[in-house]
């Protein structure tokens, strides 16, 4: 059997998935399902239907694992798969896909912030709770796919390139889409 490290990179791990050892798969889920969470609550507030979405888009990117060329990194074509199923849940449940809210950081974000929440006085959580709602509000209010851009960039911290890579798009055009509502707020 074949030894198993977390320091394998994505790409070896798909390799070893394509040779037979689907313990290597496991280990892509284990690195990366705290992020996908992270990005898929941004779409789907409630934490039960948004572990459901994250257990779904890993099944996919599973099934889908022959498709992977290793043209962008594992984790941009995990998130487009993750934002695109996302998307299809909140359809096949009648609401309108709020917007790309993306996770890696986000999900250290937002650890940090409860972390933070347990420190700070009850009126400065409330105050930071309605900071919140009105950011959240401001970003689901953008289009479709201004919201998708400035979400990958902002909350994820994804370079011009991965967002390219995710949109499908070129990188002019998630320029323009990242700045455009910072332009407008002002």
């Amino acid at each position: 059997m074949a030894r198993t490290s977390s320091k394998d990179t994505d790409e070896q791990l798909v390799e070893r998935v394509f040779k037979g050892e689907k313990h290597a798969f496991d280990l892509l889920v284990l690195r990366y399902q705290h992020r996908l969470l992270g990005l898929i609550g941004r779409f789907i507030r409630d934490p039960h239907e948004a572990e459901d979405v994250a257990q779904e888009t890993f099944i996919k990117a599973y099934r889908a694992l022959h498709n992977f060329r290793g043209e962008s990194a594992f984790y941009t074509w995990l998130y487009r798969i993750a934002i695109n199923t996302a998307n299809n849940y909140l359809v096949s449940k009648g609401r309108r896909p709020p917007g790309t809210d993306v996770d890696v950081d986000d999900a250290e974000h937002l650890e940090t912030e409860s972390a933070m929440a347990d420190i700070d006085s009850p009126e400065a959580f409330h105050a930071r709770d309605e900071l919140k709602k009105v950011i959240d509000q401001a970003i689901d209010e953008l289009p479709e796919d201004l919201r998708t851009a400035f979400s990958l960039r902002e909350f994820s911290g994804l370079s011009y390139e991965e967002i390219t890579d995710i949109m499908g798009c070129p990188v002019g055009t998630v320029r323009s889409r990242i700045f455009r509502p910072l332009l407008e707020s002002e």
